[in-house]
């Protein structure tokens, strides 16, 4: 076949589609939506993992979470709230115990209300040491964390998030600015880089301040059996370790700091967030796949669809494909051209589908706030899916149009 003949079953096929506008249409429309849903749930799926991957960044693949509260995967659950609040003895036990351990912190949390000006917002303030910044890096737009001194001396300072600015200061440049935390006057010293919104949480919406100050201005009380507490401990753990045998020795050395005997449950836990975030993904990546699995299914309905259609056409056509053959048309042709067409029908119903999707997409970024990612290889699948129903759906009524014999279907009525 050359290209002469290429051009020519083309225009025969667009001719077909052409004088069917409607026909067309409609069966090309199961292609459409099948498409869309592939195109939208597999952005949709993208994004997720992307998001757990930035999220992975941000917490730091070496960055160990010890909290207290037992908590057991496949069994009872008592929470974070489960155990005795850790204290500063806790956290220098783990300083001095554990070498590998090559920075750690506190993290007291609650919520609180900033008043500046005429503006009353309510958000969540973190307590933490100043190696919070080594263990768990934050990038800075403006001004300056608070340093060792600051947290020692209990100092009424405050570094907050792009939420918080844009909700408070409304324009106004917040560093060196006054607001009154739960009514108690801090200096704002720096602005946190926006990391943007987690799903329900918007990570920006937070106010840092020196560990020693929040337990006793602002959400201490709640620990008032644990004077000097830190609320939750962040490692990072140097380079080199294994990170399984420092998080043992870590579960070893609590066990004693919390006089556990052996035999009974650990009433704290310790965490490797990025290890969770990690089986999160590969979890989003199965859902990911089960969602795509469900939408491609609307491509097999629409080619059984278009089969349908096509045999419809043969049909309809007869006398024409008995013509054709009685003037030298040879069966592969007849094959090629209403191939051709079903192939035609299936790439216009995809790329509609693509377009289709793609907007869709854009709108729930726009409208939900959703992370989402259309990577080239979705668009490449999608318009090969596309293809590729074309010829499997389409080569039955194609063959079946092909095996006429050129007398029985010029008597064709």
């Amino acid at each position: 076949m050359n290209l002469q003949q290429e051009v020519e079953f083309l225009r025969v096929a667009l001719n077909a589609l052409r004088l069917n506008k409607m026909r067309s249409a409609l069966t090309a429309l199961g292609i459409i939506i099948g498409v869309a849903s592939v195109i939208v749930m597999a952005a949709i799926g993208n994004g997720a993992q992307q998001q757990v991957q930035e999220r992975i960044a941000s917490l730091g693949a070496r960055v160990v979470s010890v909290n207290p509260g037992s908590i057991r995967v496949g069994g009872r659950s008592t929470g974070g709230g489960g155990g005795a609040p850790f204290s500063e003895k806790d956290l220098r036990a783990i300083k001095e115990g554990i070498p590998e351990v090559a920075s750690a912190t506190g993290q007291l949390s609650g919520s609180v209300s900033v008043v500046f000006g005429a503006a009353n917002w309510s958000t969540q303030v973190s307590g933490v040491h100043a190696d919070y910044q080594d263990v768990k890096p934050w990038p800075l737009t403006a001004g300056r964390f608070f340093t060792a001194d600051e947290v020692s001396q209990g100092a009424k300072v405050a570094v907050v998030g792009t939420t918080v600015v844009n909700e408070v200061f409304a324009g106004e440049e917040p560093v060196g600015q006054t607001v009154r935390i739960n009514n108690i006057p801090f200096e704002v010293i720096g602005v946190l880089k926006s990391k943007g919104s987690t799903g329900m949480t918007d990570a920006d919406d937070t106010v840092m301040v020196p560990l020693s100050t929040a337990r006793s201005r602002l959400v201490g009380r709640r620990y008032s059996t644990v004077p000097d507490t830190v609320g939750s401990i962040s490692l990072r753990i140097s380079d080199g370790y294994e990170l399984p045998r420092v998080m043992a020795d870590i579960s070893t050395l609590m066990r004693k700091q919390r006089r556990i005997k052996e035999g009974e449950t650990d009433n704290f836990s310790v965490m490797n967030f990025a290890q969770f975030a990690e089986a999160q993904a590969e979890t989003q990546k199965t859902i990911g796949y089960l969602l795509a699995t469900t939408a491609a299914m609307s491509l097999v309905v629409g080619g059984i669809g278009i089969m349908n259609i096509m045999l419809v056409s043969v049909t309809e056509r007869t006398r024409e494909i008995g013509l054709r053959m009685a003037v030298g048309a040879r069966p592969f042709d007849v094959l090629a051209q209403f191939l051709t067409e079903a192939i035609m029908l299936c790439i216009a119903g995809g790329l509609t589908g693509l377009a289709l999707g793609t907007g869709i997409t854009i709108a729930i970024a726009m409208v939900l706030k959703w992370t989402v990612a259309i990577g080239v290889g979705t668009v490449v699948m999608a318009i090969a899916v596309s293809a590729a129903v074309g010829i499997i759906f389409g080569f039955v009524p194609a063959r079946r149009a092909a095996r006429l014999n050129p007398i029985d279907a010029l008597r064709y009525e």
